[in-house]
């Protein structure tokens, strides 16, 4: 299947520009969400270099992000960069279980392929295996007891842009 960013774009922003005033951007080398502020009149989710994944990952963000979140800038959230210790990895990872488990959901949307992100090339080697059961065992949460609204109305978008059927916990195998 072919997977082009330019159909994420397309559907985020016929969802949710009127909805929610908020538009999905191609950007540059770092990702980054913006507030509308007095020179941009919407709120911006600006994804990284054309990558398919880096739109779905900005976009999950934005889906558990509540209304005062949505007034900041990257949602008021810390970010330590690549090249954390163990403390500060498992610290990232705790933060990052939710909105890889939307990201999981929105891939699966769209027949896209998932992989959890460490994010800490340089820093203590992650356990990717465990982490990415901890996002699954998430994932399998959201489909039993509903997901966030913002995320499966996305979702549910996606399918209908891709074809592809109701979601179920087979889908999020690793």
């Amino acid at each position: 299947m072919h997977h082009d960013y330019n159909d994420l774009i397309s559907v985020f922003n016929q969802t949710f520009i009127e909805s929610f005033n908020t538009e999905l951007l191609l950007g540059g080398d770092e990702p980054i969400y913006f507030p509308a502020d007095e020179t941009h009149t919407k709120h911006r989710i600006i994804f990284a270099r054309g990558f398919f994944a880096s739109a779905m990952h900005e976009v999950a963000h934005w889906c558990i992000a509540g209304p005062e979140r949505r007034l900041l800038e990257d949602y008021g959230y810390w970010y330590h960069p690549d090249g954390r210790d163990e403390k500060t990895q498992a610290e990232f990872e705790k933060v990052e279980i939710k909105p890889q488990a939307v990201e999981w959901i929105l891939s699966a949307s769209c027949g896209f392929r998932f992989q959890v992100s460490c994010d800490n090339l340089s820093g203590v080697e992650s356990d990717r295996a465990g982490f990415t059961a901890k996002v699954r065992e998430q994932v399998l949460i959201y489909l039993d007891e509903g997901m966030p609204a913002r995320a499966k109305t996305y979702s549910d978008a996606l399918r209908a842009f891709y074809h592809r059927p109701t979601l179920t916990a087979a889908d999020f195998t690793y």
